[in-house]
């Protein structure tokens, strides 16, 4: 058993450590990630610098490691054709510290680096836990981590990409599991006017609030992570809109 382990919050996250933990049980463990955080970055990939990697010994001698100067789908693309010799079996991102339920997913570097994997046809998880916080006790996360990789690994023959939220409380306040939808929802955004200390300029600083459109279903994944439950959302690469596409296949422009 083979696991590539990447993310976005870069190879020192306390999150990319008890990830690696929990996988190291499951066989080989190869770490492939940022040198310097890339949140917020997307699915983005570096085409103007060049890339550089190291290995690393941040897990000790029998884990391998390296981090790189690119972003998470810069990493899963190295790893893939620079650093393994085969395909992985599996491929986990995270743990991201921060949510990244409804439409956060489309900005996270934690979920790009699940995707990608799930580019290359091998089965992909993103893993994240609803705080911030950097010294975040970890352990109810690595619970549900285990649990969701052993059910991956009961299913690998399934082409599956999958977006899990683990909320921030004490292990024994999660009610269990729940396969979700995104939730519907937005942010509202703004961004606060800020004068420079130091030149005569303003700067802004993006600002906002995230509201669920649908706060009562209790089958989106916002309103699962609110009410204690762990979030499983299975995503899909395609991006067509198939009832508008339907519509429209026949109409001439």
């Amino acid at each position: 058993m083979k696991i590539l382990i990447t993310n976005d919050d870069s190879i020192h996250a306390k999150g990319l450590k008890s990830l690696v933990n929990v996988a190291k049980e499951y066989g080989k463990v190869i770490v492939v990630a940022p040198e310097l955080p890339q949140s917020a970055k997307s699915h983005s990939i570096t085409l103007e610098a060049p890339i550089t990697y190291k290995k690393s010994l941040i897990f000790g001698e029998d884990i391998e490691a390296y981090y790189v100067s690119g972003t998470p789908a810069d990493c899963v693309k190295l790893a893939f054709n620079n650093l393994l010799d085969e395909k992985p079996d599996l491929v986990l991102s995270g743990i991201n510290h921060g949510a990244n339920t409804s439409v956060n997913l489309i900005y996270s570097g934690t979920v790009a680096g699940a995707v990608e994997g799930a580019l290359h046809n091998i089965p992909s998880i993103a893993f994240s836990v609803t705080t911030h916080n950097p010294d975040a006790d970890m352990k109810a996360a690595e619970f549900y981590a285990k649990k969701i990789i052993d059910f991956a690994l009961e299913n690998k023959n399934e082409n599956f990409c999958l977006n899990v939220n683990i909320p921030k409380v004490e292990l024994n306040e999660i009610k269990g599991i729940k396969f979700c939808k995104q939730a519907k929802g937005a942010w509202f955004e703004e961004f606060a006017r800020i004068p420079h200390p130091n030149k005569n300029v303003d700067y802004f600083w993006l600002t906002g609030k995230f509201v669920n459109f649908e706060p009562q279903d209790t089958k989106n994944d916002v309103w699962a992570i609110e009410n204690n439950y762990v979030s499983i959302v299975p995503l899909k690469i395609d991006f067509t809109d198939y009832k508008l596409f339907e519509k429209l296949k026949n109409k001439n422009i």
